[in-house]
């Protein structure tokens, strides 16, 4: 047979919902859950207010560049980003008018990335 047992509060059945415990916080544990949630918002914000830096793309028209005899996408991108590295601007001109491989002749008419400042 099971035993059940009352809790007593000085020496009395304590009084209540039945069967709920309710929690209680410390001053210290209001505290603790205070700073918790500040710090939760506090990291929203900061990717909330990062993510929209890129947002925006620069107004007016693509910049664009006809190919001159003897250029290539090497000393295209190195003359309109300078730069160590302009890889990144060959694969961007690439990208924007659809090229295949590296090659360009002279006429094309070449769309540049925009430069963000």
């Amino acid at each position: 047979m099971a035993t059940v047992g009352i809790a007593l509060q000085g020496g009395r059945p304590r009084r209540g919902r039945p069967g709920r415990t309710g929690v209680r916080l410390t001053r210290r544990g209001r505290l603790v859950l205070l700073v918790v949630l500040l710090a939760l918002v506090g990291v929203v914000g900061v990717f909330v207010a990062a993510s929209t830096g890129e947002a925006a793309t620069p107004a007016g028209p693509a910049p664009t560049i006809v190919v001159q005899p003897g250029d290539t996408l090497w000393s295209i991108a190195a003359r309109y980003a300078p730069g160590p590295d302009p890889f990144g601007t060959i694969e961007q001109i690439r990208q924007l008018n659809g090229l295949d491989g590296y090659t360009v002749h002279a006429g094309e008419t070449l769309v540049l990335p925009a430069v963000r400042s």
